[in-house]
């Protein structure tokens, strides 16, 4: 294992964010405190208890999540599409270090910011609204595990692109519609039956009751079942990485 090709990589990247702060922390945790503001103090304070747990508290854990997967996916994609977009990916593929060691640079890296933002917004709720965590080691745990896959998904979406406009497509048509129909603001059992065996195929629906639970002890499905979907989409993930670096996928070309 070369570990200085793993920390030249991950320290250039983290460098990127340091660089980049008002984009990389300043402008999700603003955006993210807007939403206390207006649903958790506003519109919170005239909601009644979801599962004895006041509004504003209940939609921490869905907020955290909106901005982690989407700051994951936008630091992997935006880390591995640059090098491919200025030609220096070629440097990279070229060096002494193997195809897990560059995914162990750019998603590590990834994955590190997304989980300082999510640290960063945490203690920035508490100035909007008063919440407990449960089990703590639990829920830091599923802010890596979601921070690790869906860095993992925005590298594939990296090497997928060709073009800036790319890189927003599926974190807006796609991930972003799923964050809000999974729970974010609402416990799925508030849905008519039939809405709620169509939210079951929303794959975030388990990212957030899983995180929920860790929060208050309630979920809108099982835990176990919540890590072994995001469990799954981790796999699936590793495949996809597997598959475009053993067939040179957008990255010979």
């Amino acid at each position: 294992m070369n570990l200085y090709g793993i920390r030249a990589i991950y320290k250039f990247e983290m460098a990127r964010m340091r660089r980049t702060v008002m984009q990389s922390v300043l402008s999700p945790v603003i955006s993210t405190c807007l939403y206390f503001v207006v649903f958790g103090s506003a519109i919170g304070s005239r909601m009644g208890d979801i599962d004895n747990i006041a509004y504003g508290a209940y939609i921490i854990p869905g907020l955290v999540m909106l901005s982690l997967l989407m700051q994951s996916i936008s630091n992997a994609s935006f880390g591995i599409y640059m090098p491919k977009f200025s030609g220096t990916i070629y440097e990279v593929l070229s060096a002494p270090v193997s195809y897990v060691e560059v995914v162990l640079g750019y998603v590590g890296a990834a994955a590190t910011k997304s989980v300082i933002l999510g640290l960063i917004i945490l203690a920035t709720a508490k100035f909007f609204v008063d919440y407990d965590v449960l089990h703590p080691f639990w829920m830091f745990s599923f802010l890596v595990l979601t921070s690790i896959t869906f860095s993992l998904f925005g590298f594939i979406i990296g090497i997928w692109a060709d073009g800036f406009e790319k890189l927003q497509i599926v974190p807006m048509m796609i991930v972003t519609p799923l964050v809000f129909l999974g729970g974010t603001f609402y416990s799925i059992d508030m849905l008519p039956d039939v809405w709620q065996t169509v939210s079951l195929f929303n794959p975030v629906v388990y990212l957030i009751s899983g995180f929920r639970w860790a929060f208050y002890g309630v979920s809108d499905v099982h835990v176990g079942i919540s890590v072994g979907m995001t469990l799954v989409f981790l796999t699936a993930c590793m495949v996809g990485i597997w598959w475009i670096f053993k067939t040179g996928y957008r990255l010979r070309s």
